[in-house]
């Protein structure tokens, strides 16, 4: 988007620059990444990095509203609430399309895709970006992946201190199923190298007491508080699991970064809530008005992960033979721009997540971001292979004298 850096950067590329990424982002941790990097991050325009942060935060202060409180009493599916939920999420992130604006041709502008209260790699963004800049000299050192402003010190010192929340880190445990058979292990071993927060398989924790444990060498070492990362999607998959313990027992002594009842409450759910100028009509399936046009339409269920479930051609045939109407939603199209030239001719579509952390006591902050590019009909994997310049990436803001 912004053209000079554009035209440097791909003017430097080169083939052995990006085998220096991968190189970089796949023998430095204990996992490798088990998803494809893009070739490139994105450079914003001061224009559209004012318009990205504004819808970002329009978003979050609707769901401060009482409203919004109303509306979500209804998300959480029956049988699934965790008691102990917290008064707010932890994590906040806000996906948008980056789009052509209808009304003025050749402008682009962020419309939301979805949200959700569920972290995702906020300990892998930094780490990219470092290897990053080590494959890549033409970024220059002034632009940065902070919406608000801060430095790469500032963001780790509030994302330790919203993880731990003062507990010692061997006592907090990044929660996931197998953690290492996980497509975003990655992010759980950058989450252990900055922070001290061991990935801990859901099969290896047990209870004795209100208290839960796991072993480390030998040695038993208590839970205090949980980086939830176990989605009950995948949980309620795996009927073969033997667990020593349910997340849903209501006498467990720990804290939660990130409670699992901001899963659901915090999720497609809110979208036929939200309504601002960077928004797309949502309703629930079962509400649907008469006078819009289904083909204009995409039809997602509330609660999958990683675009599981996403038809793109709803039908009424496909309305109707839905078991339970109201756990799906119809969100209008959008229309993804094609603004990103790469060296091949072709040109990458994106999306940008607005990452914001909540601790416990404080108020929400735009902290970083995440992109995931494409060339093809979606952004998943399935759509976009055998292509090059799509993948994961990082958009990167202007400096302030620009």
């Amino acid at each position: 988007m912004h053209p000079e850096l554009r035209a440097r950067f791909n003017a430097d590329f080169t083939a052995d620059r990006y085998a220096t990424l991968e190189r970089a982002a796949n023998t430095t941790e204990r996992w490798p990444v088990d998803f494809r990097l893009c070739e490139t991050p994105i450079f914003l325009t001061p224009e559209f990095a004012q318009e990205v942060r504004r819808a970002a935060w329009e978003i979050v202060h609707q769901l401060r509203t009482p409203e919004f409180a109303a509306h979500m009493q209804t998300a959480i599916p029956a049988g699934l609430s965790v008691p102990g939920e917290a008064p707010h999420p932890v994590f906040i992130q806000v996906d948008f399309g980056i789009c052509e604006d209808p009304a003025a041709p050749g402008r682009l502008t962020p419309r939301l895709i979805e949200l959700q209260g569920f972290p995702s790699l906020y300990a892998f963004q930094p780490f990219l970006l470092r290897c990053m800049r080590e494959a890549f000299p033409a970024i220059p050192s002034d632009w940065q992946p902070y919406p608000d402003g801060g430095s790469e010190q500032d963001y780790l010192d509030l994302l330790r201190a919203t993880i731990l929340a003062g507990h010692a880190a061997e006592n907090v445990i990044l929660l996931e199923i197998e953690p290492e058979t996980q497509k975003t292990r990655i992010d759980f071993a950058c989450t252990e190298t900055l922070l001290g927060v061991r990935p801990v398989s859901l099969l290896d924790v047990y209870k004795r007491g209100r208290q839960l444990f796991y072993r480390h060498e030998g040695r038993e070492i208590r839970v205090e508080r949980i980086y939830n990362r176990v989605i009950f999607d995948e949980l309620l998959r795996r009927p073969d699991l033997k667990l020593t313990f349910d997340l849903r027992d209501g006498d467990l002594d720990v804290s939660w970064a990130g409670h699992p009842n901001w899963y659901f409450l915090l999720s497609k759910h809110s979208l036929p809530f939200l309504k601002t100028a960077h928004t797309a009509p949502a309703f629930f399936a079962d509400e649907f008005p008469a006078d819009e046009h289904l083909a204009d339409y995409v039809l997602k269920p509330l609660y999958s992960f990683a675009g599981l479930g996403v038809d793109v051609e709803p039908t009424l045939e496909k309305l109707a033979a839905l078991p339970v109407a109201h756990d799906w939603i119809l969100q209008k199209k959008v229309t993804y721009a094609e603004f990103v030239p790469t060296v091949e001719g072709a040109r990458s579509k994106a999306e940008i997540r607005m990452m914001f952390l909540w601790p416990e006591g404080g108020e929400p902050v735009l902290v970083n971001n995440l992109v995931r590019m494409s060339q093809g009909k979606m952004m998943g994997v399935d759509f976009n292979r055998n292509k090059t310049w799509v993948g994961a990436s990082i958009a990167l803001f202007p400096p302030a004298n620009i």
